[in-house]
């Protein structure tokens, strides 16, 4: 299938009715979460994917805002025919709170005061900001996430998802990020911060007013770009090479062509960034550490989801150790877990921009779909002993049109359709064993989706009990769940 782009797209906002309350103490009222939708969320709201964002970044994922001189953040691998396929997936992506694109942060108006929060702005962690997106996909309707899938900062908050929301997630994609906080990262981002906090024009974080701390935003930003690239990748693009000149200037002026680089990436950075925004999410990261008594095997005990893990070889700011530790610790708990290690001389900016290697890899990872990762567990099941009266009631209250019948722990013996209680009325039936299917088409919680597919397709009927080798009904497949998972080329 071609690839390409979602087109023009809009920013939504969704104001939360209660208050946030806070890991750090306190709540934050009147919360805004701006973000971004793309594709169709399917009738069984299960193919919904969450798309987490990194430190700079924002909801603005794919496609075009009006005016755009380029896409979104992540267009090369969001939109139809590429892995986050908006032929087949809801794609989800909402700004993190202290943020300053839409979403509640310290430049907002703190509703107590009428002014800009600054530093009144409450301390905020990981842990917050995926408090708050999980608000906004209870806002939408959705009880599961198909996968939540991120890179660096968005990397914490995927692997946050899976150990605040264990049952929410289903498939869980962290990218160069890690489960906890490195000092040599801590130091970075401290680095940065002074930088903000010692230009006068910083002022406590009071400057909305006035002027914005340019200079220290703009060192920040450069001192995080250099952890960013790696020294194959610097080389390669800046070598020794001068900036507009032929010989050194012997003074302190721009020499180096990396050194323009560096500071037209903080020049540009002040102009769709905010000072104490860097200061907040910063010190959110620093606070991150999943690990639990010590151990990280201790904090991921209660994790569900299955798990695609993926580094950069030439990644030294979340190196690849950090996410085999990962790998280490999901395996020691039993759960399914995949790592992939890009190659790739781009560093960490790597998960931003090798096109092929992240297409090929997640792609690969989300078509192989089992039926227990679609399927619904919660079924509606009646006993043999119900009469037909009850199945009728127990349809309309469910809303479903399809009851397994089970007898002896859950053992299914048949099926009962809306058509069946129809016909039964006709016929002046009145005990279900009259009228149930009991020669059930059923699919087992590790069929791959395409064969419940096809077996649903070949005698046309739409759903199939899933038994374990017990026959003991764990779930129920519909094609809701999965008419636009299947691959279409």
């Amino acid at each position: 299938m071609k690839k390409e782009s979602v087109g023009l797209v809009d920013t939504k906002y969704y104001n939360l009715s209660d208050d946030l309350k806070l890991v750090g103490g306190g709540r934050l009222k009147e919360v805004t979460i701006a973000y971004e939708t793309y594709g169709k969320l399917n009738k069984e709201k299960s193919n919904a994917i969450l798309v987490c964002h990194a430190l700079s970044g924002d909801a603005h994922v794919a496609g075009w805002h009006e005016g755009d001189k380029k896409p979104g953040w992540w267009d090369i691998i969001v939109g139809p025919g590429k892995c986050l396929d908006t032929e087949k997936y809801f794609i989800i992506c909402s700004n993190v709170i202290g943020g300053c694109k839409g979403s509640t942060g310290p430049y907002s108006i703190n509703p107590e005061t009428g002014k800009p929060y600054g530093l009144d702005f409450p301390i905020i962690t990981i842990s917050d900001m995926v408090n708050a997106q999980k608000k906004l996909i209870d806002h939408l309707g959705i009880n599961q996430l198909f996968a939540v899938v991120g890179g660096s900062m968005g990397g914490m908050q995927v692997l946050q998802w899976c150990v605040s929301y264990p049952d929410m997630v289903r498939l869980a994609i962290p990218i160069a990020t890690t489960a906890h906080s490195a000092p040599q990262q801590i130091a970075f981002n401290e680095v940065g911060r002074q930088a903000i906090i010692s230009d006068p024009k910083w002022n406590e974080g009071s400057y909305y007013s006035g002027d914005i701390p340019k200079d220290g935003l703009s060192l920040a930003r450069m001192i995080g770009h250099i952890t960013y690239l790696s020294y194959e990748s610097m080389y390669q693009k800046f070598g020794r090479r001068l900036q507009d000149k032929e010989k050194y200037g012997f003074d302190f002026s721009l020499d180096f062509q990396v050194e323009s680089y560096l500071h037209y990436q903080g020049e540009s950075f002040v102009k769709r960034f905010d000072a104490n925004s860097y200061l907040y999410i910063t010190k959110a990261m620093d606070y991150f550490d999943l690990t639990k008594n010590g151990s990280l095997a201790e904090g991921f005990k209660d994790v569900k989801a299955k798990f695609l893990v993926i580094s950069v070889n030439s990644d030294w700011l979340y190196p690849p150790a950090q996410s085999k530790e990962i790998v280490m610790a999901l395996t020691a708990n039993n759960i399914e877990v995949r790592y992939h290690e890009l190659k790739s001389p781009y560093g960490h900016d790597a998960f931003l921009l090798e096109e092929g290697q992240l297409n090929y890899i997640i792609s690969g990872f989300l078509s192989d779909i089992l039926v227990e990762d679609v399927m619904t567990g919660e079924v509606t099941k009646i006993s043999e002993e119900a009469s037909i009266d009850e199945a009728a009631k127990m349809m309309l209250e469910n809303k479903v049109t399809h009851l397994p019948v089970v007898a002896d722990g859950d053992k299914l013996i048949g099926i009962v359709t809306a058509w069946d209680i129809s016909k039964a009325v006709a016929l002046k039936c009145s005990k279900l064993d009259e009228i149930m299917t009991k020669e059930v088409l059923v699919s087992n919680p590790d069929d791959i989706i395409e064969i419940a597919a096809e077996k649903m397709n070949k005698y046309n009927i739409s759903s199939l009990p899933v038994v374990d080798d017990n026959q003991r009904v764990i779930g129920i497949i519909t094609t809701d769940h999965i008419s636009t998972l299947i691959t279409r080329d």
